[in-house]
């Protein structure tokens, strides 16, 4: 009952009594709805309270009157109410049908009692509501006469100029209107009476709104609309001899005058879903005017004059089936002589299996039970789901797995960091966010593999070593994959070190070798490792040095990334893994780049602070003269060093060069920078690079 119009107390008296009238003499409306409407304006103006109602009044009373007051709180939302979607919520909303009626009594009312305002905004505001949202009530219910005149005031207020128009039309052609009504029906009257059958025949002029329509649909002056009037062949005949009849009679008419069959509409052999039985044809009558006739029987007008949908679908007006038969047998209800009790009962349990939500700016949208704030983020737009972090209900911040309820206004939360996950499948409800979560998950391995893909690439080529595929599918296999997606979606995720992949590979890829007898050279791959304080045993592989994390944060539990093998001293970042788990990676570590592009919002701050014992595992890649005295040399070098210790050495030989991987504990950056300059002073070296 929104009022764009501020009357004062004396006013609002006087209208709650001309409202109740109107639900009284028009509706068939008493009692408690009659009072409720009378306790309106009291409650306005602050003479009255709800509590004050409870205490005084009767439980169906304050039931009517909660139901308007909900009704009042959707309009506070600045809905969108030119939809089906709103008037639906509306009759959701309110629960008991008695605040609907209320509802279009009061627009009726309104709308005759605002003609002379000078506030021409809110009477175009209220006229688009009674034209958008009260006429089509009115018309479910089967108020034909109520639904008319909303259509014509609001007509008459938005579209001054072509109301006044066509009753001015109507009016200059009405004398001649009638004649012809009357022309035309006295010889189909006496052909069809003579034929045995009893019937009353009538005429009716189309409402100035609905010629108005029919002038803006085709396109046309009003003497282009050529249906002014509907003929209405009503007969009184048995159950059993319906049809029979209704064909006779139409046979009769379309033998006086030319059919058109394409406007030929038979519900009689198929009745509409609603139950609605007549024959519709369109005729060339006297003068070469088109004319509508209408065939039923006495039961089937009155069917279709309670309401049930004389021209609910025909007109445009769309309905559902549990809505339909829900207003039918409220109109049965108002119509009956214990209509009035039963609908005291009588509770509306109409879309159970829907919600229905607004968006921050009015808009109406419907979803199934159940459906979630990632269901409306889909709806809205894909992006828009698939960056949604959660929502705000009603102004208060919620989790994008909350549930939505009809009234609910729902704004979404986005990150742009965000992105789906397939848990997300197992939230949503409706079929359409499902699918675009499938395709936005499809999307997203694809690139997230060929990132992978890439790095894994990089890291061989880094490494020297030539990447076959036969192998690789092989080390993926070994490696207990049946999916080479999944195989990089691990790497992707950094669930799967890299470097654990290239050593599977050049084990895999070492064994395919085939020995073809003794080298004659001592090469520098002939280098055996002396066991003793090189050995892993010596290794100490707990660090007890402090690294400080984000917004100095200590001891919290990391990894040190086995893709660029970060030490003390090394300028560091964090990165927080999907388990939530910190790997520590150099700030120039190879993969840098792309985490900080692709996974920005994951990046931490990290930096060393204090010094323990620790020592870390560095490998550094050596190339030199194939000579096994220089590798003698090298490993010589970090022998006579207490504080290093060497882990492992790989030697590859070719082309009079050799080439190896050292790998190293030590404590250090400075430790590390003093090591690499001491080999490259051996003789022979060519280069010394940390890997």
């Amino acid at each position: 009952m929104a009022n764009l119009f501020a009357f004062t107390y004396e006013e609002k008296k006087r209208m709650a009594a001309q409202t109740a009238a109107i639900l009284e003499e028009e509706i068939g409306l008493k009692g408690d709805a009659i009072q409720a409407v009378y306790l309106i304006p009291e409650i306005e103006d602050g003479r009255l309270t709800m509590e004050q109602v409870k205490e005084r009044y009767d439980d169906q009373v304050v039931r009517i009157l909660h139901g308007l007051n909900r009704i009042q709180q959707l309009y506070q939302k600045n809905p969108v109410v030119e939809s089906e979607n709103f008037r639906n919520l509306l009759l959701s909303f309110a629960e008991d049908m008695r605040v609907i009626l209320i509802m279009i009594a009061d627009r009726v009312n309104l709308m005759r009692q605002i003609r002379d305002t000078e506030r021409v905004d809110a009477k175009l505001e209220v006229s688009q509501e009674a034209a958008y949202l009260y006429a089509p009530l009115a018309h479910k219910l089967g108020l034909y006469k109520l639904k008319s005149e909303l259509e014509d005031l609001s007509l008459k207020y938005m579209e001054h100029d072509a109301y006044y128009m066509i009753k001015e039309k109507l009016n200059e052609t009405k004398a001649s209107r009638d004649a012809y009504i009357a022309s035309f029906i006295k010889p189909v009257e006496e052909k069809v009476k003579a034929a045995g059958i009893k019937c009353h025949i009538k005429g009716r002029t189309k409402s100035i709104h609905s010629i108005w329509q029919k002038m803006q649909k085709q396109k046309c002056p009003f003497e282009g609309v050529y249906d002014l009037f509907a003929i209405r062949i009503i007969i009184d005949c048995p159950e059993e001899l319906e049809k029979m009849q209704c064909w006779q009679a139409y046979s009769i008419v379309t033998d006086m005058y030319q059919p058109n069959p394409k406007r030929l509409r038979d519900w009689l052999s198929v009745p509409k879903s609603n139950g609605y039985e007549s024959l519709h044809i369109t005729v060339l009558g006297p003068e070469q005017k088109w004319v509508e006739v209408q065939i039923r029987t006495e039961r089937m007008d009155e069917i279709a004059e309670r309401g049930v949908a004389a021209h609910w679908r025909y007109k445009g007006v769309k309905g559902e089936g549990g809505l339909d038969e829900w207003l039918t047998n409220i109109r049965t209800m108002l119509e009956s002589s214990e209509g009035l009790e039963a609908m005291d009962q009588f509770k509306m349990d109409l879309y159970e299996d829907e919600v229905f939500v607004f968006t921050p700016k009015g808009d109406l949208f419907k979803f199934p039970v159940g459906a979630t704030v990632l269901d409306f983020a889909y709806h809205i737009h894909s992006k828009i789901g698939n960056q949604c972090t959660g929502g705000r209900i009603n102004g208060k911040a919620v989790s994008f797995r909350q549930v939505l309820k009809s009234g609910d206004q729902v704004e979404v939360l986005t990150s742009a960091n965000q992105k789906p996950r397939q848990e997300w499948l197992s939230i949503v409800k409706t079929s359409r966010a499902k699918s675009k979560i499938r395709l936005a998950l499809k999307e997203t391995q694809v690139k997230d593999g060929l990132f992978a893909k890439e790095m894994l690439e990089r890291k061989f080529k880094n490494r020297k070593i030539e990447q076959d595929e036969a192998t690789m599918f092989h080390v993926i296999r070994k490696m207990g994959f049946k999916e080479v997606s999944d195989f990089y979606k691990q790497i992707a995720d950094g669930v799967l070190d890299v470097n654990s992949v290239i050593e599977k590979y050049i084990e895999i890829k070492e064994g395919e070798k085939t020995v073809i007898g003794d080298n004659q050279a001592r090469s520098a791959s002939e280098f055996e490792l002396n066991e003793s304080k090189f050995s892993p045993e010596n290794v100490n592989p707990l660090s007890d040095d402090t690294l400080v994390i984000d917004r100095n944060l200590k001891g919290l539990d990391y990894q040190l990334a086995r893709c660029c093998h970060p030490i003390y001293g090394d300028p560091i970042f964090g990165f927080v893994t999907i388990n939530g788990g910190i790997k520590i990676h150099r700030i120039d570590c190879p993969n840098a780049p792309e985490l900080r592009r692709r996974y920005g919002y994951r990046v931490v701050k990290a930096r060393w602070s204090g010094k323990g014992s620790s020592q870390y595992s560095i490998t550094l890649h050596v190339v030199g003269n194939d000579d096994i005295g220089i590798v003698n040399n090298l490993t010589s070098i970090i022998s006579k060093d207490e504080r290093l210790v060497l882990r492992s050495i790989s030697i590859d030989s070719h082309d009079g060069l050799f080439s190896g991987n050292l790998t190293v504990m030590l404590e250090d950056t400075s430790r590390l920078e003093q090591l690499m300059k001491k080999l490259r002073t051996v003789k022979g070296v060519k280069q010394v690079e940390r890997i």
